[in-house]
């Protein structure tokens, strides 16, 4: 993954400001379709990065923060030449949008760049980039990442402080807090039931705990639809439903709007919430006078224990006019000032291992650096419309309570068996 030394030197010249000054360089023009808006945390603390970046370079960035739909408006611009330079976001919606039709660029320069002593590929930690396939066949990798997101069950430490201490471990336990709440006369458990996503995390993480990590990519890629049948399977759905029929989660989530939900769980509505470890940055704006933000690991149903660990991070299309320039600001984010700022500011993971972090994020942060084994979001699952079309599509159902465990798996198992004849 890395240059020819001379090569890397030059890269790293540039990055450092040491190979000529601005005055002496061409000018130049980066366009960044950003996953942020404006005044998010995330947004400030970038801004601040590209201004930097701008007066050490001599070069001008024209960022669009487009937000979350970013990576929906950059592919239809591929087939034209309004595309910009440089782009983010996860792994899940980088995939399908990006590289499974390979118009992301090789990121080997953007790798090989010094950053604080150290080429930006040794910043990224070596064990997750184990599970986080995000390199060609051909070993050239198509994002940089500064980010890592998780997951957890969510809770407010200064009203649960018995949560810190002894939280539930396995799903037994995890329903007899439940029933333990709702007999208190709790809500025990938020949820905004009109993101798909969020709604399907129960399932394929209740598939990962029972079978380990992997399991829902190898039931996803099962094009016979036989792996459906498949015991561990109808056993995580039922779990869901255990959840739906137990009557746990907070009235209204089936007929929601998000974040009216997270808001109510915020405020003390619901004692619960599962949610990735973007939560208290979303939430912080709202959140009851007092709240501590505190957290536990999915509860284990066997003996896998894996943490969910996904990157968001830089990609370059392959019809960027300027992509020497865009891997050299990917590169220069890395560096620990901002990526400190990420983790206190933006109160998210960061994606290098030695950046700082905001209290709101210890718990998660402990969890992973404990854990040997990490899953990723859908277990890594990002086929081109398999997730939004057909397992979201169904799991929403199983989820609102629509239709049963046994009518999910069914199901499931005749719309992937379509899905994969409309597949080249």
């Amino acid at each position: 993954m890395r240059l020819a030394v001379g090569a890397a030197a030059v890269v790293a010249l540039a990055l450092t400001g040491c190979s000529s000054t601005a005055a002496d360089k061409p000018s130049q023009e980066l366009t960044y379709w950003s996953m942020w808006k404006s005044d998010e945390p995330q947004q400030k603390v970038l801004a601040g990065a590209i201004a930097d970046f701008e007066k050490e370079r001599g070069v001008k960035v024209d960022v669009q923060w487009q937000g979350r739909n970013n990576l929906q408006k950059l592919v239809p611009a591929l087939n034209t030449d309004n595309v910009p330079d440089l782009v983010d976001g996860p792994y899940v919606k980088m995939y399908p949008a990006l590289v499974a039709t390979e118009q992301a660029l090789g990121l080997t320069e953007a790798y090989a760049a010094q950053v604080d002593g150290k080429t930006a590929a040794e910043q990224i930690p070596g064990k997750l980039l184990k599970t986080i396939d995000i390199k060609y066949a051909n070993g050239q990798p198509w994002m940089l990442p500064y980010q890592i997101q998780s997951d957890a069950i969510w809770f407010n430490a200064a009203k649960h402080p018995e949560l810190k201490t002894n939280p539930p471990k396995t799903w037994d336990e995890f329903i007899a807090l439940l029933d333990r709440l709702k007999a208190q006369g709790q809500t025990p458990l938020a949820a905004d039931g009109d993101i798909a996503g969020y709604n399907a995390a129960f399932f394929s993480t209740l598939l990962v705990r029972n079978s380990g990590p992997g399991a829902l990519m190898k039931l996803a890629s099962d094009k016979t639809g036989a792996a459906w049948d498949d015991p561990a399977v109808l056993d995580a759905a039922k779990k869901v439903e255990q959840l739906v029929k137990g009557g746990y989660l907070i009235k209204g989530y089936n007929a929601s709007k998000w974040p009216a939900q997270q808001q109510k769980w915020a405020n003390g509505e619901a004692a619960l919430m599962f949610m990735g470890s973007w939560l208290p940055t979303e939430s912080a704006t709202y959140a009851a006078a007092g709240f501590e933000y505190g957290s536990f690991p999915f509860p284990t149903t066997g003996s896998a224990d894996s943490m969910r660990a996904d990157f968001s991070g830089f990609a370059v299309p392959k019809k960027a006019k300027n992509a020497k320039l865009a891997q050299e600001f990917a590169a220069f984010f890395l560096r620990k000032q901002y990526q400190d700022k990420w983790g206190v500011d933006a109160k998210v993971i960061p994606v290098r291992s030695d950046a700082a972090t905001a209290p709101e994020m210890a718990s998660v942060k402990t969890a992973l650096d404990k854990v040997s084994t990490y899953h990723q979001q859908n277990d890594g699952v990002a086929f081109p419309g398999y997730n939004e079309k057909t397992f979201w599509a169904k799991d929403d159902e199983l989820f609102l309570g629509k239709i049963s465990a046994q009518d999910f798996v069914r199901q499931m198992k005749e719309a992937q068996i379509a899905y994969w004849k409309t597949q080249k």
